[in-house]
């Protein structure tokens, strides 16, 4: 089950209404009302299970952007890896043995050998052929050596013409598909070891951004479901002011407006209002009067002007429009 997004203990919807109803007994400025600051946390963990191998932060620990925070066990991971790599190398060595010439050097060697034996022999009977030639109108020759003469010099033509093409498909590479195909299981091979690689480097957590670290949830040596965090990281910036409005005061906030936020013991700050619900958090079971209108409470929230004075869950009053 993946990780609900929660934060630190906040006050709940019955405590709001508590707080709201303290405020409505004590005296209480005009369009002053109750809540609590909250932060938008990251949660940091990896994608698939495993133990945790390496803690290199504590709650409440600073850390930047790329900083390791945690590792979890990769043996699985990087054996991936390695049979990905090899699986590559293979898909090389295929490839390259595709594109080389079908027969090996030394075969070629040979084949070169038998082309100047035939090339010899040729050369031979071409010298036989033109004696004869020259012997039979002298009457030196019969013509029967003549034809046997020509006959020779025909068959060492053709074997001549023979160890030649046996040279030339020795040196061609395999068929055009063949090559193809070895050069896409290359591609395939390339893809699964980036995978391999990805997953392995998944198992190195880093902080995405700026922040401090707000809770560890799993320490060394404990198994961390998939989907679940590791540490979760309070980002510079991200927290916000969280407070209900009665529902006849709803008309006095507006987007983009100003409130003034204080505390028990903190300096007076400001934020800008970016939400405001479109529904109540309660609704009663009868219809809307006048008297029943009056407990409809919505939410809005403000960015706080200095985040570095908010801490989440800490209860403030917030008064509509910018402090003088």
């Amino acid at each position: 089950m993946k990780p609900h997004r929660f934060f630190l203990p906040l006050p709940s919807v019955a405590s709001v209404f508590a707080l709201l109803g303290l405020a409505a007994c004590a005296p209480a400025p005009a369009d002053s009302f109750s809540g609590y600051v909250e932060g938008d946390l990251v949660f940091i963990g990896p994608t698939e299970p495993g133990r945790v191998s390496v803690l290199a932060v504590e709650e409440g620990s600073a850390v930047k952007p790329g900083e390791v925070v945690a590792r979890v066990e990769d043996d699985l991971q990087t054996a991936d890896r390695d049979a990905a790599a090899a699986q590559l190398k293979e898909a090389e060595a295929r490839l390259a043995n595709a594109r080389s010439p079908l027969q090996r050097p030394e075969e070629i060697a040979v084949l070169q050998a038998s082309e100047q034996r035939a090339t010899a022999a040729l050369d031979q009977s071409r010298v036989d052929l033109e004696r004869q030639k020259a012997l039979v109108p002298k009457g030196a020759s019969s013509q029967a050596n003549l034809d046997a003469a020509q006959h020779q010099y025909d068959q060492n033509q053709a074997a001549l013409d023979e160890a030649r093409k046996r040279i030339s498909a020795a040196r061609i590479a395999s068929r055009t598909q063949d090559i193809e195909a070895a050069e896409q299981a290359v591609s395939a091979a390339r893809a699964n070891l980036a995978a391999a690689q990805v997953r392995l480097d998944r198992r190195v957590l880093k902080a995405p951004t700026d922040g401090t670290v707000q809770t560890v949830y799993y320490r060394v040596g404990e198994l961390v479901p998939e989907g679940r965090p590791v540490i979760s990281i309070l980002p510079p910036g991200l927290v916000k002011v969280r407070f209900f409005v009665p529902e006849q005061e709803l008309p006095k906030v507006a987007l983009g407006g100003r409130v003034t936020v204080t505390c028990d013991g903190c300096p007076l700050t400001t934020a800008k209002v970016f939400f405001i619900a479109t529904q109540a958090e309660y609704t009663p079971p009868v219809i809307y009067s006048r008297e029943e209108r009056s407990k409809l409470v919505y939410l809005v929230e403000a960015r706080p002007d200095d985040p570095a004075r908010a801490r989440p869950g800490q209860p403030v009053n917030v008064s509509l429009g910018a402090a003088p």
